[in-house]
Order: C-alpha cells, then structure tokens, then sequence
C-alpha cells in the first residue's frame, strides 16, 4: 500500500542548531488536552515537569448540572447525539463547553483583538475545537490525533485493516462496536480545524481515509534527549541495570538455575494490553520458534522475555515473592560465611601464618551452608506469571504460552516472565522503574499491528538500546525513511505490510535468532550505534514541526495578518553524522572504558570511529528543507507599501 507524502517527515539530524520558538509576543498558545486538564478543581498554575509550562486545570464535575443543556446544544447545532451511559463521552461535553467558554472569555476580555492558537489533541478534546468555530471565536486550531478511534476499534477486532483502508463504510462500523457519537466528534474536530496534524505517516492515511481529511502536516512525536558528558556512560548504566535484572532471575529461578546469566539476552515488551495490536501474539509465537532453533543448534544462549502490561490482578504470586525471599537468605548466608572466613585469615595473617584452608571452614559454615543448599529446592517450574491473575482461564498471554508450550523447563533455552503490571522502584518483587529496566535489557521487541507512532522502540533507541519496530508503526516507518539500513543500527523492521502473519513471524524468529548470535563486543558496537540515532528523536529537532503547523493555523485564521509560504523538499543526499558525546574512540584503543571488557573479543569486530561516520554519512538521508524557518521572510506581518 503506498504511502502519500504530506509534508513529510525527514531526516533533522545533523541541522545547524534550530532554536526557533512559537514566542510571537502578538500570538497566545493554548494546548488542551485530556490527560491533563481533566483532574482538580480550577487551578492555575506550573506543571512539574520538565520546562514547567503553565497550567489550567478545569473540573467538569462542577458544571456537571449543565450536561442535559449542553447535550441539547450539540445535537441542535451539529446533529451529534452522545447516549446518557457513555461517561467518557459525557465528560468529553463538559469539557468541550468549558474549553469554549475559557477561551471565548479570554478573547474578549483582551485589549486588542488578541491571535489565538489552541491546539487540541484526540477526539476528547475536539469538542471545544469544534465550538470554537461555530461560535466564530478569533482563534487559529489544530487538531493532531495521535490515533483514530476507529482505527483502534478495527484492528482490535482483528479485521485486514489496511489492506481494507479505503473500503470500510465507517460510519457503520462505528455504529457497530456502539462508538458512532465519539467518532462523529472526532471527525468534526478532524474536519473543521484549521491545521490538521498526525503523528506519523501511516497514521496520515489511516486518518485520510477513516476521518475523511488528509493531514496537512505530520508532527512526530518527539523525547527530550540528554546526552552524557562521560564517554560510555551509557553503557556503564547499562551494566548497572542488567546487574539488577540478573539479581531478580537469580530469586526466580531458584533451584533451576541451570542456565549462565552471562550468556543470557534479556528481551522484552511492554505497553497497553492489547494482545494482537502490540504485537505480542506475534512475539510468543517467534519465541515458540526461537526456542526449537536454539535447542537443534546446542546453543548456550538462554533467552528470558520479560511481557510488561498491565492486567487485571489482586497480588503478587506467593512462588515468586518466596523466590527473592530464598535469593536474599542465600546472599545473607554467603555475606555470614565470608565473614567468618575473613575473621580467620585475618587472625592467621596477625601471627604470621599461612592459613590452613582445611580448617578455615568448620562444621558450622558447612551446615550453613547446607541449610541454604536445602533452601533452594523446589519441586514445581519457576512461575510464567509475577502475579495472581484475575483471569487466569481467559488471559490471552498465559492463554498463548500454554498452547506453544513454554513452561520455563530446563530442556528450554527460552524462558517467559509475565509481568502483569508496570514497573516500579518501589516493587518488592523487581524495584526498578522503567527505564533502568530498559537500559538493563539487550533488546525490544514492538511488532505491533496497529501503533499510530511508537513511544517504546523510540525510548530504547535513545538509550541506546536496540529494538524490533515494524512497518506499520509510526516509528517503523519513520525510521526506514531516514535510514539506509536500519539493522545496521540496531532497528530491526518487521515486515507486516506486505507479508502474512507466518512470513512475518518466521522474520521476527530470524531476527531474534541472528541477535543472539552476536558476541558481547558486537552487541556493545550495535549499541553505540544506535545511541548515536537519538539526535533524530529530539524534540529539538521534532519541535519544529509543531511550530510550523501553528503558524500555519494562524496564516489560515488571519489571513489579513499573518503569511504561509511552504517549500518544496530538496533531493535526500548523503551528509556527515554528527558524532554526539556519548559516542565512544575505537575499543581498540581504550580497553579499560568498555564495560566488561573481554580481550578474547578484541579482533571479532573492529570499531573505527572515522568508519562509523562515513557509514552514518552514507545511511542516514539528508533533511529536507522546512517551511517556517525564518520568521521575517515566512510568517509575520506583510510587508506595508
């Protein structure tokens, strides 16, 4: 299915440093959505976050009495009926009005006839976008759905979603799954903003055809990158939280601990529960494979896939809660033996003798010993599931790993550990939050089905973890247009456009296989490499879209005031990487900076920094230009007479 260009997306890194704001001191900018404006009372104030913007918070309990007239209105203006039991989309009324009414007492009560942008994301907002305009308010709107609500509903229900794009009737398939109201919001918000923004390209056409409006602008999504100052710092935390994930194996697969955690590739998943749209049918069935080819193959890699998503649970399981319990005793004893061992060195060396290691352990230490031996027997497999699972009989994962058989036997070089909740530092059972948890994984496996953009392949690469995205993603696709070779890289795309499901999954199994081929000093190359890709997630970079998109709205809402030139794309040509701080010099030549450090592994794969650069040089394409990007000459006052 070919995908149409609308201002698109291409390479940013690279750029001269772009620090262009939206800070027109005749504009004011409004961002509303859901997630934040939907909790307290009405507060003004900052936002504790990164940038500290400010803040309005509105509660629509307050005005709840207003519903039914509300409802009234929007049914008589727009011929949208919204039923009394759908809560969400009642909420979505009150907030639409309360938006309209915020921005429409602002506007009047401005000295001068004030420039309003108000940018609202997904279909929760979009009410008050759509008010804005039949009440003709002096406000410039964008629209950006970060994924359409139908476009979800489908893919849920398992349908050929994009190979049936363009013949889906949708308003009878909204009215089927009961969503008819929410997607005639959504679509009005869609159709009567002025700018009208996706997240990626996939999403552009998903939305052309199911909202009826192609995009004028895609805007990605973008992460706040921080570089470190000290080479392979990385890399170092990388170690640190690997340690912390081998501490937990450790306590889960007590007394079946047949495995070298050296030798053993962390893998995971992790997002929304949504069994087939993520990808993790797909996953389970290539680890299924996985497993078959590594066992023919004698190899000495154990694999363990952590599935991180939230379901519905009632407490930890009592087998893995005892399985740390066992690890801490066995590190207490261990610490206690030591202690008496040094003791004894210690007073041996005091009179000037050789200790006697016979008699440096008594019987004692031996029964200790023993205890704690004792301790780690056990007559079941380590558990699949962290948790106890309200649903145990129908949850589709566990449902999964029972027909494919992976059972965490120690005839299998795969193992599974279902964690049904998101991570935390305050956990009793993995204490880690979820970022050292990534940075402590080997890779992430995404093959989702449906994702509008892709947060989490996105965070591994700028933390320079490599993972699995797909074709139909956001991300996927963004990638393989800035990148030659995306594996080369460490961004392994799945191909689920134009292969089936087996084609697809024998693909993930291949590229699993391959991965766990490579040594420690390969993974640690394809790391830096990846690392280095951050620049392209920057919001500094991704930021500028935005921009242009808000400047287009006000071109549109005052044409009298304020111009739009758009540029056409230049030819995409090869250019120089810029190498970031975080990239390391040669291994070769600073052996001791590498994070466990092999010398057998020194010659397997020789890292040379001037050869990276001339790789990324060839890879990854030029940017095109960007409209916007001077203020004097694209967006401003027209020049007078």
């Amino acid at each position: 299915m070919p995908l149409a260009r609308s201002l698109s997306v291409t390479s940013l890194s690279g750029l001269e440093e772009w620090d262009e704001e939206f800070d027109r001191e005749d504009a004011v900018l409004f961002e509303i959505a859901w997630e934040v404006a939907n909790k307290g009372l009405v507060y003004f104030g900052r936002w504790l976050i990164e940038g500290s913007p400010y803040v309005i918070l509105l509660d629509v309990g307050f005005t709840a009495w207003s519903l039914d007239r509300w409802k009234i209105e929007l049914w008589e203006n727009f011929s949208i009926g919204v039923p009394w039991f759908d809560r969400e989309a009642n909420d979505a009324v009150l907030f639409g009005f309360l938006t309209a009414w915020l921005l429409g007492e602002f506007a009047a009560q401005c000295d001068e006839p004030p420039h309003i942008v108000a940018h609202f994301h997904e279909w929760l907002a979009g009410l008050g976008l759509v008010l804005c305009r039949q009440r003709q308010l002096p406000v410039a709107t964008i629209f950006t759905t970060h994924a359409t609500l139908l476009g979800r509903y489908l893919c849920a229900g398992s349908v050929d979603f994009y190979n049936k794009l363009a013949e889906f009737n949708v308003d009878k398939e909204a009215g089927d799954r009961q969503i008819y109201h929410r997607y005639c919001l959504e679509r009005a918000a869609a159709r009567c903003a002025h700018v009208f923004t996706t997240v990626s390209q996939i999403t552009a056409v998903e939305a052309e055809h199911l909202l009826k409006r192609k995009p004028d602008i895609v805007t990605p999504n973008g992460l706040n990158v921080k570089k470190f100052s000290a080479m392979h710092e990385f890399q170092n935390l990388h170690a640190q939280s690997k340690a912390r994930i081998q501490e937990f194996v450790r306590g889960h697969f007590y007394g079946h601990l047949d495995f070298n955690l050296d030798k053993t590739v962390f893998l995971f998943i992790a997002g929304r529960y949504e069994f087939s749209n993520k990808g993790a049918d797909l996953f389970l069935e290539a680890l299924a494979r996985l497993n078959y080819l590594l066992r023919v193959n004698h190899s000495e890699v154990t694999i363990i896939a952590f599935f991180i998503m939230p379901a519905r649970t009632n407490n930890f399981n009592v087998e893995t809660l005892k399985g740390q319990a066992v690890r801490k005793q066995l590190w207490d004893t261990a610490q206690t033996v030591k202690e008496r061992f040094g003791k004894k060195l210690y007073e041996s060396l005091l009179v000037g003798q050789l200790p006697d290691v016979s008699k440096m352990l008594d019987k004692e230490d031996f029964t200790m010993m023993k205890r704690a031996i004792f301790a780690t027997q056990r007559q079941c497999l380590p558990p699949i599931c962290t948790h106890n699972m309200l649903e145990d009989s129908s949850d589709p994962i566990l449902n999964c790993i029972r027909r494919i058989g992976l059972f965490n036997s120690a005839q299998d070089r795969v193992k599974v550990i279902f964690h049904p909740e998101f991570l935390s530092s305050t956990s009793p059972l993995l204490p880690m939050d979820y970022e050292e948890f990534v940075r402590g994984c080997h890779l992430g496996v995404f093959p989702s089905y449906y994702e509008p953009w892709g947060y989490t392949p996105a965070e591994c690469t700028v933390m320079g973890i490599p993972s699995v995205s797909t074709n139909l993603s956001g991300f996927g696709c963004f990638m393989e247009e800035h990148i030659a070779d995306p594996s080369a890289y460490g961004i392994y795309i799945l191909d689920r456009r134009y292969r089936g499901v087996d084609e697809s999954c024998n693909q993930l199994t291949s590229f699993l296989f391959q991965f766990c081929q490579q040594s420690r000093r390969q993974r640690i190359i394809q790391r830096n490499r990846t690392e280095r890709l951050s620049d392209l997630l920057d919001w500094r970079y991704l930021g500028r879209y935005y921009v242009s998109a808000r400047h287009m709205a006000l071109a549109k809402a005052f044409p009298d005031t304020y111009i739009y030139e758009p540029q056409e794309p230049t030819s995409a040509t090869g250019f120089r990487y810029p190498r970031p701080a975080s990239v390391p010099p040669s291994p070769a030549h600073s052996l001791h900076s590498s994070p466990h450090h092999s010398e057998a592994e020194d010659e397997e794969e020789p890292y040379d920094e001037d050869l990276e650069v001339e790789k990324d040089r060839v890879n990854i394409r030029q940017p095109f230009n960007l409209p916007n990007r001077n203020k004097n000459q694209t967006v401003g006052l027209p020049e007078k007479n």
